[in-house]
């Protein structure tokens, strides 16, 4: 919105010009989404609170979690109203991907709002069916793949990229569908069985989401993109601007996230962030590396598969409790030394996702 209004302006003065660049654009849709999360913040607490909409702890978990029962939960509104706000007003608008990953991320919102007013009126951690929030989440995430699939204008936009092969991209076809798909729920909920501590998922969002931006910005720059031997997506580049918005809006609710949590994001914000994730990799073809920077996330629920898996087939289980971060709580660390551990972990994933664009 704010290019198209300084286009009009430009006609006055020659220095609104710098609403055209992409990189001013990121940085300003960053500091509005922070700006929006820290003012409008305490506000929806106070809100959350006064309406009693607190987080149900299921009874099963670590003890040291009971206390926080009753803490404000959906707080993960707060990040989408930043990140869409801060989208619509940076971002160019004529991008079909900049509407898809909106799109995508509020739809997912809207399945872990729903899923968070059940739990909360019904006073139970069930929330939304399983059944339920699975077929809704493949509704979206096919919707999302066959329009990217049916309105693709170069092949690099439906080819499998696989990092540190120089040469390797294979055209799916039809078969992009059902594997943006798997991207895209997959990754929705890696990222909503992380969110178990204190800003424990949010901040390995918001590194991700910054890794993901700067290689979109790549992509959709024809001679980088050509430097470093990556697809060249156009329009690609203004999804930094929706990332830089998901950073700036993640970096403002972990302010009021962070240990000792004074909300929690819910449903709303967890599924919504994990496919926001899983769509930008899509779109910039980027799904292995997101497997790379997300690892964090991908150890999550590849150890609630493990659990799950071996206590069906022998009866035992390998984890004192998944996910992975229950384990290590239950061994005895405390809960911001896991927070922290798992942030660096993936401080080093998101940089050894950057590097495969050089080891090709």
């Amino acid at each position: 919105m704010m290019q198209y209004i300084a286009q009009a302006l430009m006609s006055f003065h020659d220095g609104f010009n710098v609403f055209n660049y992409i990189t001013f654009r990121s940085i300003m849709s960053a500091l509005t989404a922070l700006a929006i999360s820290l003012l409008v913040g305490p506000v929806v607490i106070r809100h959350l609170t006064e309406k009693k909409i607190g987080q149900a702890v299921r009874d099963d978990g670590p003890q040291t979690h009971l206390s926080k029962s009753g803490t404000p939960t959906m707080g993960g509104a707060l990040i989408l109203v930043s990140l869409s706000v801060s989208t619509l007003l940076w971002g160019n608008l004529e991008t079909k991907q900049i509407w898809v990953a909106l799109l995508i991320t509020l739809s997912f919102g809207v399945i872990g709002w729903i899923d968070d007013y059940r739990k909360v009126s019904q006073r139970h951690s069930a929330g939304l069916s399983a059944r339920s929030k699975f077929f809704w989440q493949s509704v979206f995430a096919l919707a999302a793949g066959t329009y990217l699939y049916w309105f693709a204008v170069m092949p690099s936009e439906t080819a499998m990229i696989l990092p540190m092969w120089k040469d390797f991209a294979w055209q799916m076809g039809w078969l992009f569908v059902p594997f943006a798909y798997f991207v895209v729920v997959g990754s929705s909920n890696a990222v909503n069985l992380t969110d178990g501590l204190d800003g424990l998922a949010i901040l390995p969002a918001v590194m991700v989401a910054g890794g993901l931006g700067f290689i979109a910005y790549l992509t959709g720059h024809i001679e980088f993109a050509d430097y470093l031997n990556i697809p060249y997506v156009p329009g690609a580049g203004e999804l930094l601007v929706f990332c830089a918005a998901l950073a700036g809006a993640g970096l403002g609710f972990l302010w009021f996230n962070t240990y000792p949590a004074q909300v929690f994001m819910g449903d709303v914000g967890a599924l919504a962030l994990g496919a926001a994730l899983g769509v930008v990799a899509v779109m910039i073809r980027q799904e292995f590396v997101l497997l790379i920077m997300g690892g964090v996330f991908v150890m999550e629920t590849v150890s609630v598969i493990l659990q799950v898996t071996s206590f069906k087939l022998t009866g035992r289980r390998i984890f004192r409790m998944a996910p992975l971060h229950h384990h290590f709580e239950l061994k005895g660390w405390p809960e911001p030394r896991v927070i922290v551990r798992f942030w660096i972990i993936t401080v080093v994933l998101v940089l050894i996702g950057l590097a495969t664009l050089k080891i090709r």
